[in-house]
């Protein structure tokens, strides 16, 4: 396993970090607990220090899991990355989206980072997950209702209390990073990035290596489409939020199927899968610090940390980008 600093800090995390969103079940069509925990602790045994949550996701139930597969083990082995700022029991702040939690009961989403909501948003990530602190605190999405004073206020004074150690955002463009510099030392801006979702190249990550923040890309198999395992019609779990993404049209599954049969060829010489051979290329992406990536049980956890272990040279990783180019 490799492991890169965040931002201009002494915390280390996983270049292959485990992603928890799919372990809480929302939007994924259920969860098994017990596989989840595995599945972090079989990563954990691979080198993968490093794992990603969230309240909303499971609403608390990630958090829970993850408190669950770190006991035993010592505090300052792991790296505990979560978010704040996306409340389903609190009608307040910037209406998102209705929703379902794992039981199937209505919920709305609300996009919220007011002061006293942060607090005690944090209190309750620290009673799921078992700890006394939060090694990076990430608002989840922009709140257009709340000043950013305010939230990074707030922020500020969870690191004074020693409840938070590193503050981070999600989904910020350059133009919002540009106004959150102005009351927070950020560290770190979470995005999606993938080879078939490229669009942060142009401002976002350029504006992250410019100012010395990591950039931790969420989703970068593209919520499996890159794994080569999806064919045309493929059938999705009742609740799974893939069904209506227009990634997964029959058209985008064959159209990418026929790019990921370009590279396996370099796959089978690296004697890795095309879900490791994409993960490589993405942290070896200029300006990428570390890739999320979840699975659903230990085997698919321990082949995701083995991506780390894959070398490409730059002819290599040159071949790959064209390749995408040409056929995406």
């Amino acid at each position: 396993m490799e492991y890169r600093k965040l931002g201009n800090t002494d915390l280390e995390l996983s270049v292959i970090t485990f992603g928890s969103w799919a372990a809480g079940g929302w939007m994924w069509g259920a969860t098994n607990r017990q596989a989840a925990v595995d599945a972090i602790r079989a990563a954990y045994n691979e080198g993968v220090t490093s794992i990603d949550t969230a309240p909303i996701y499971g609403q608390g139930t990630s958090e829970e899991i993850v408190g669950q597969a770190i006991e035993g083990i010592k505090r300052d082995k792991v790296q505990i990355l979560t978010k704040y700022g996306m409340r389903w029991d609190l009608a307040k702040g910037d209406f998102a989206f209705k929703s379902q939690d794992n039981n199937g009961h209505p919920i709305d989403i609300y996009k919220y980072a007011g002061k006293e909501s942060i607090i005690r948003e944090c209190e309750d990530s620290l009673r799921r997950l078992k700890t006394d602190y939060i090694d990076l605190y990430q608002i989840h999405w922009p709140d257009k209702t709340t000043p950013m004073s305010e939230t990074f206020e707030a922020v500020e004074r969870l690191i004074e209390q020693g409840k938070v150690r590193y503050a981070g955002v999600c989904n910020y463009d350059a133009q919002l990073l540009a106004e959150a510099d102005k009351y927070i030392s950020l560290v770190s801006d979470q995005i999606p990035f993938s080879m078939v979702n490229r669009e942060s190249e142009k401002k976002t990550i350029p504006w992250c290596t410019r100012h010395g923040i990591s950039v931790l890309v969420y989703s970068p198999l593209e919520r499996g489409l890159l794994t080569g395992k999806m064919s045309p019609g493929y059938k999705f779990a009742a609740g799974d939020h893939r069904t209506k993404n227009p990634f997964f049209t029959d058209e985008n599954i064959l159209r990418t199927n026929a790019f990921l049969e370009t590279i396996r060829p370099l796959a089978h010489e690296k004697q890795a899968s095309l879900s490791q051979l994409v993960l490589r290329w993405t942290i070896d992406h200029p300006g990428i610090t570390i890739a999320l990536v979840g699975a659903r049980n230990p085997e698919q956890a321990i082949s995701n940390a083995h991506a780390a272990n894959i070398t490409l040279k730059r002819d290599e990783m040159d071949f790959i980008t064209k390749q995408i180019e040409l056929l995406l």
